[in-house]
C-alpha cells in the first residue's frame, strides 16, 4: 500500500482529489487530506473508504514533520508561499513531493541533495505552469527531431468565462485567485522580438496588446507576461530571436483595465486612511484633481482622455465604481478595495462555466522553408466546482503522482515536466478528458 498526503483541499484540489480517489483501489493507495478546514476536507472525500481527513495548519510548523512521516508522496496544494516549509521537511525525510506551482529559489537549491537521496520533487504541473510546458515541449522536440531551427515562439494562456456564461460588459469573471488578477503584470515585462530585447513598464503594459483568434472560441487580446526571457533556458531556446509569453483576455478588457492602472487602484503598497468610511465614488475621486464642480465621471474621462459616454466609462459604471456606497473595508490598500468591488461583480453565478484557452505559435526553418505550427486548446469546465481551471490544474498533477508511485518516473531531483518521460504520458491521458491541442501547420515563406 502507498500512502498519499494532500495538503490543502481548496477548489483547485478538487479534480486532483477525485482522480486519486478513483484510482486508489486499483493501485492500493491510502489518501490523507489535510486542511485548516477539517469539514471541507471531509466533504472532498465523499465518504471514500480509502481516505481520511485531518486538521492541518501549515503555520504551526511543528505539525509538519509528524504529518508527512510515513508518506510515500506529499502533494502541496497550499498557497505557494508555504511550499518551501513543506519541501524542507520532505527533503529531510527523503519523501517525494509534488506541486502545481513554480519552482521557488529555495526548492531549486535542494536539487543536488534530492539527487543524492534518489528523491524526486515534481513541480509546475498545473495548467500554467504545467500544461503550457508539456504541450510546448512536445512540439519543440518534434521540430528538433526533423532538424528544424526555431526562430520564434509565442505562448498565450487565459483563464476566462465560457461563452455561454459571458453575461457582463467586461466579458470576464474570476476563475482563479482574485488577488493575483488585481496585481497581475506589476513590474517590468520583458521579451525578445527579432533579436531585440523589449521592456514594458507596468504603466504601459495594457497599452501593448496583440490580437489573436483561437479555434472556434473567437477573438482575444494578449498582454505580455512579466518575464518571457527565462523560458529560453527552460525550453532550451537560448539562441531564439523571438520569444513572447502573454495572458489572454477578451477584446476591450485591457483598455478598460488600464484605467485602474493609471489611477493607481492596483497599488498594494500603502493603506488608504479611513477606507471603511469612503464610498466607491470617493475612492475614485481621491486619485483625481480637486474640482468642486465637475462630476467624478467627467474628471476621470478628462484625466485619461476617455469618451465620457463611451464603453469604458460604461464598464466602470457597471462595476459600481461611481456609486455612493460605503466600502466598509478598514485599513485597506487601493488594490484591496478594487478587489472587493470586483469580487461582488465578477463572481461566478451558480450555473456558470469557465474556460481555459491556450495557444502556442512556433515558427521554424526547415531547409529553405519557413514554417509555422499553431497549437491550440480550448477547454470548458463542467460547473462551478468542476471548473476548467480546477481540472487543468489538478488533473496533470494527479497523473504525474500516479506515474511516480507506479515507478514510471526514473528522474530524481527538482523536476519540471519538459521531458518526454513526463509530457508524453500526461498529455496522452489528458486528451482522454478532452484537454487536448489541435495543430495547424503552414508554410509562410
Amino acid at each position: 500500500m502507498k500512502n498519499i498526503l494532500i495538503l490543502g483541499a481548496g477548489l483547485s484540489a478538487t479534480s486532483l482529489i477525485n482522480y486519486l480517489l478513483n484510482h486508489s483501489e486499483e493501485h492500493d493507495w491510502h489518501i490523507v487530506i489535510g486542511d485548516l478546514n477539517l469539514e471541507l476536507a471531509q466533504r472532498k472525500l465523499h465518504g471514500h473508504p480509502r481516505a481520511r481527513a485531518i486538521h492541518f495548519d501549515v503555520t504551526k510548523t511543528d505539525m509538519i514533520p509528524d504529518t508527512v512521516k510515513g508518506m510515500d508522496v506529499v502533494i502541496s496544494m497550499l498557497p505557494a508561499r508555504f511550499h518551501d516549509l513543506v519541501a524542507a521537511v520532505c527533503l529531510g525525510q527523503a519523501i517525494p513531493m509534488a506541486t502545481a506551482s513554480y519552482v521557488s529559489p529555495a526548492v531549486a537549491k535542494m536539487d543536488a541533495e534530492l539527487k543524492q537521496k534518489g528523491v524526486a520533487f515534481l513541480n509546475e504541473l498545473g495548467v500554467d505552469p504545467g500544461i503550457d510546458h508539456m504541450s510546448a515541449m512536445q512540439v519543440i522536440d518534434r521540430i528538433r527531431a526533423k532538424n528544424g531551427k526555431l526562430t520564434a515562439f509565442y505562448s498565450f494562456t487565459g483563464g476566462l468565462i465560457a461563452p455561454e456564461s459571458d453575461n457582463n460588459p467586461w466579458h470576464y469573471k474570476f476563475t482563479w485567485n482574485p488577488r493575483n488578477v488585481v496585481l497581475a503584470g506589476q513590474g517590468v515585462s520583458q521579451f525578445i522580438r527579432n533579436g531585440r530585447y523589449k521592456y514594458i513598464p507596468y504603466h504601459k503594459l495594457f497599452d501593448r496588446v496583440m490580437d489573436r483568434e483561437v479555434l472556434n472560441a473567437g477573438s482575444f487580446e494578449v498582454y505580455p507576461n512579466r518575464d518571457s526571457l527565462k523560458y529560453r533556458k527552460v525550453y532550451g531556446l537560448e539562441g531564439i530571436p523571438t520569444i513572447f509569453r502573454g495572458t489572454m483576455r477578451r477584446p476591450g478588457f485591457c483598455e478598460a483595465w488600464n484605467v485602474f492602472v493609471q489611477l493607481g487602484c492596483t497599488d498594494d503598497t500603502y493603506v488608504i486612511e479611513h477606507s471603511e468610511e469612503l464610498t466607491y465614488r470617493e475612492y475614485v475621486n481621491s486619485f483625481l484633481k480637486f474640482d468642486h464642480v465637475k462630476p467624478v465621471e467627467i474628471k476621470l474621462a478628462e484625466y485619461l482622455g476617455l469618451d465620457s459616454d463611451g464603453e469604458i466609462i460604461k464598464k466602470l459604471s457597471w462595476l459600481g465604481l461611481f456609486e455612493d456606497k460605503k466600502i466598509g473595508l478598514p485599513q485597506a490598500t487601493p488594490a484591496q478595495i478594487l478587489q472587493q468591488l470586483l469580487e461582488q461583480k465578477w463572481g461566478l453565478d451558480p450555473d456558470d462555466k469557465d474556460m481555459i484557452v491556450m495557444q502556442h505559435e512556433f515558427e521554424y526553418l526547415l531547409g529553405e522553408q519557413v514554417r509555422k505550427i499553431t497549437s491550440s486548446m480550448v477547454f470548458i469546465g463542467l460547473d462551478t466546482v468542476n471548473t476548467a481551471m480546477a481540472m487543468t490544474v489538478g488533473t496533470p498533477l494527479a497523473i504525474a503522482v500516479k506515474l511516480l508511485l507506479t515507478g514510471k518516473i526514473a528522474s530524481t531531483g527538482v523536476i519540471v515536466p519538459t521531458s518526454p518521460e513526463l509530457y508524453e504520458p500526461i498529455l496522452k491521458e489528458l486528451a482522454s478528458y478532452g484537454i487536448q491541442f489541435i495543430e495547424k501547420e503552414e508554410i509562410i515563406s
